[in-house]
């Protein structure tokens, strides 16, 4: 009598789930996992906050110029110059915290039954701690939308634990960055901030984000120094009318205010019995 075959189902097969075969599985899993867990926490719309993973807190650069203070190697400095540069950039993950906090003291206040404008940042360091952990000091939620690659991302401590992903394709990391937003906070960062706030200007340039969304780029004097708009409106590869997409903000009052208002005028308003509703 022949022995009885124990067939796995497909959807355990590790094997098949990890092959080429299977990507289309794994891109909607990451579409549809991330889906149903914002749902579960009541997640209605975010803040993100865009910004460099290499921008540490003014008590970590303190250290550093101490540190380098102390180096008698030839390259000390080169060490010192460089603990000098942090500390001065230092300057944005302080604000960063402050703004978040802020923004999330404000959006306790617009709705106790769904969750609105949470803060959501790529969950690693630098920027995106620096805004996790400003809501987190002011007792909100935290979203960390953490992406695989060699090195710099981990998800720091302030993402709430049941708000912190986990992606393989940038691609669906965006999609996810961009669909609950109603607001952009762009601090200064380098080639993966800008990569996110082009894609974003892009979107809204040619209107495949609808939703009036506001973008805020966070120290002027930074972004036009990394970026020079007006040679592109010069060359005639953008136009003047595409420096509306959006603001720039110099302090954290300004870009309070600014999001606020924006929220207040597109996405709060009242209903019959004078309760504030969401809009999409």
């Amino acid at each position: 009598m022949a022995k009885s075959i124990k067939v796995q189902k497909a959807y355990k097969n590790l094997d098949f789930l990890n092959s080429a075969d299977a990507r289309t599985i794994r891109i909607l899993s990451e579409y549809y996992e991330p889906k149903a867990r914002f749902q579960k926490n009541n997640i209605v719309d975010t803040i993100v906050f865009f910004g460099s993973a290499r921008i540490i807190s003014r008590k970590d650069a303190l250290k550093l110029v101490e540190k380098a203070q102390k180096d008698n190697s030839r390259s000390a400095e080169l060490n010192f110059d460089r603990a000098v540069k942090q500390l001065e950039m230092s300057k944005y993950y302080e604000d960063a915290v402050k703004l978040s906090k802020k923004l999330t003291l404000w959006s306790k206040s617009v709705s106790q039954e769904k969750n609105r404008f949470i803060i959501c940042s790529g969950g690693g360091p630098g920027i995106m701690e620096a805004a996790n952990k400003g809501a987190k000091l002011a007792g909100g939620h935290s979203i960390g939308l953490n992406i695989s690659i060699p090195y710099e991302q981990f998800v720091n401590k302030y993402v709430d634990p049941e708000l912190a992903f986990e992606f393989h394709y940038f691609f669906m990391r965006k999609l996810w960055f961009i669909y609950l937003a109603k607001a952009l906070i762009v601090f200064p960062g380098g080639f993966g901030t800008m990569d996110e706030l082009m894609e974003v200007l892009t979107l809204v340039q040619t209107k495949k984000i609808t939703k009036k969304m506001k973008v805020i780029m966070y120290d002027e004097s930074y972004w036009k120094e990394v970026i020079n708009f007006d040679a592109l409106i010069e060359h005639g590869t953008i136009s003047k009318e595409d420096m509306k997409l959006f603001d720039f903000s110099n302090t954290i009052d300004d870009a309070f205010d600014k999001i606020t208002l924006h929220f207040k005028k597109y996405f709060l308003n009242k209903n019959n019995n004078g309760t504030k509703k969401p809009r999409r």
